[in-house]
């Protein structure tokens, strides 16, 4: 049984609330350890720490700050074999996917060591006789993650690596079913030279939340989770002063047209339907297929289902690992008994799925699902399962099969497969998602870009990462200089005109 422990002013301490939280092995189904879950004043701790780090944190060179990101990613991509299997055990993905979120946040981290390039202000000089006209970035001060299960490495990167690297210090309050690995990368920042209270961790449920939402010390709030949450998130924060940029929930449609080559589909949606065993906000969850193609898809994709390799998260040979908790098996198992009852046909049914290996009968493992003639009013289709799920749709022609994503509250990403340049620019144009993958199932933007969707899918006004990240976790300060060659005699009292 492992403790947990929070991560404030540079220091592990021990939870002091007296409440805890289990933290399991998806693969066994047995209680790992127990992680706590902070208070109001434990909270209120970690955000003091936060605030009297930043002001000297702030005034830290930005040269200096790049150099930590450096370092912190020269230490965590050391160690990256051992974040992922800490990953893969308490998530329940498997290790090459583990190690592939590990990776997706260090590239997070480096393009935050180029931030002394992102924090140039604009200069411009004479915009009037002798008055230059110049701006600067400058930090916000606190700021907060709120990160979700599914991606215990990439997300709270995603947020703190470019805040703090802007100058600003940071509060994580990781998913308390899978807390190891955002502990031990606050423990590797502050190794690479984060002075303490920069990065500051603390394990938690709607209690601890509710602090980071309405503590006027803290300046912006970045969360990645479900929808409803997103909405209440976004809509504390922002009744509380602070900018917030909350990512929620998502179903992802790949338009199959007649031309596409059918086994780059079939291949594509294996790995992008049930790929970690759905739990990706970026998952393609319904497959639409244009005049007639869908049949062969599903055909073809029957025995593909039939035979993923489903078992523990660190056996070499797994293709998919169990789902994160029973109550979320639970969950989707709802999702697919509603189906059913809806009139979809279930082609490949995984509810009855079991582990034989030895050791593991009691893991949280469900079988890839698979449903063919789901129509677009089915509750099964407008929520978001997240499982090992794919729901085929179809489409008489390319028109029809637009205005299904285009009609669909979600709008996070979504991929079309063809051979023909014009059906691809034009649904690329068209679509009215935020992410669109062209013979791309999992159209996920490098650090350098900016993550977000549409519609119901995000709220507020600024991405994730990249160039957005940055303005986000930035504010702008204009200053208008005039440097006259002689003192002037007597006070002016009209504003400045590009005339004088």
């Amino acid at each position: 049984m492992t403790e947990f422990r929070h991560f404030i002013n540079g220091e592990t301490v021990e939870g002091r609330s007296g409440r805890y939280g289990d933290v399991f092995n998806p693969s066994t189904g047995e209680v790992a350890g127990q992680v706590p879950l902070a208070s109001k004043s434990e909270v209120e701790g970690a955000i003091a720490a936060a605030e009297s780090a930043f002001a000297d944190w702030s005034r830290t060179s930005v040269v200096k700050r790049s150099r930590v990101m450096f370092k912190f990613l020269e230490l965590a991509t050391n160690e990256r074999q051992v974040l992922g299997e800490m990953l893969a055990v308490e998530h329940g993905k498997i290790l090459s996917d583990a190690i592939g979120d590990v990776q997706r946040g260090l590239d997070v981290v480096e393009f935050a060591c180029g931030i002394p390039h992102f924090m140039k202000g604009e200069f411009s000089d004479n915009v009037s006789t002798n008055i230059d006209m110049y701006s600067m970035r400058k930090p916000l001060g606190v700021c907060a993650g709120i990160t979700p299960f599914n991606f215990p490495a990439m997300v709270p990167m995603w947020m703190y690596a470019v805040a703090i690297a802007c100058g600003n210090t940071f509060v994580l309050k990781p998913s308390e079913k899978d807390p190891s690995v955002s502990l031990r990368l606050a423990q590797l920042l502050h190794q690479a030279g984060a002075p303490a209270g920069v990065l500051n961790v603390v394990n938690g449920d709607k209690e601890a939340v509710d602090v980071l939402l309405t503590d006027r010390r803290v300046k912006a709030v970045s969360f990645v989770g479900s929808t409803a949450i997103a909405q209440y998130i976004y809509s504390t924060a922002t009744a509380h002063g602070k900018r917030c940029q909350a990512m929620g929930g998502a179903k992802n449609h790949m338009i199959i047209m007649p031309d596409a080559d059918l086994d780059q589909v079939t291949d594509a949606l294996i790995g992008s339907a049930y790929g970690s065993a759905g739990e990706r906000c970026m998952a393609i969850s319904a497959a639409v297929g244009v005049g007639g193609v869908g049949e062969e898809v599903v055909r073809m994709l029957k025995p593909r289902v039939e035979a993923l390799k489903i078992g523990p998260s660190l056996d070499a040979e797994s293709e998919m690992g169990p789902l994160v908790t029973a109550a979320h098996r639970d969950k989707v198992k709802g999702y697919i008994d509603l189906g059913v009852e809806e009139g979809a046909e279930l082609v490949v049914d995984g509810r009855d799925f079991k582990c034989n290996k030895q050791g593991y009968e009691n893991g949280y493992y469900f079988g890839g699902c698979l449903f063919d003639k789901v129509r677009p009013e089915m509750k099964s289709y407008q929520d978001e399962i997240f499982g090992p799920v794919l729901q085929v749709l179809h489409a008489e022609d390319f028109d029809q099969a637009i205005a299904i994503p285009n009609q669909h509250r979600y709008g996070n990403g979504t991929a079309i497969f063809t051979r023909d340049g014009d059906a691809a620019r034009t649904f690329a144009d068209k679509v009215e998602v935020g992410m669109v993958g062209i013979n791309v199932p999992i159209p996920v933007p490098l650090a350098f870009h900016t993550f977000g969707g549409w519609k119901d899918s995000a709220f507020g006004d600024m991405n994730q990462h990249g160039e957005a990240g940055v303005r986000f976790y930035t504010k702008v300060k204009t200053i208008t200089s005039r440097w006259p060659k002689g003192i002037r005699e007597g006070a002016q009292f009209v504003i400045p005109t590009l005339n004088d």
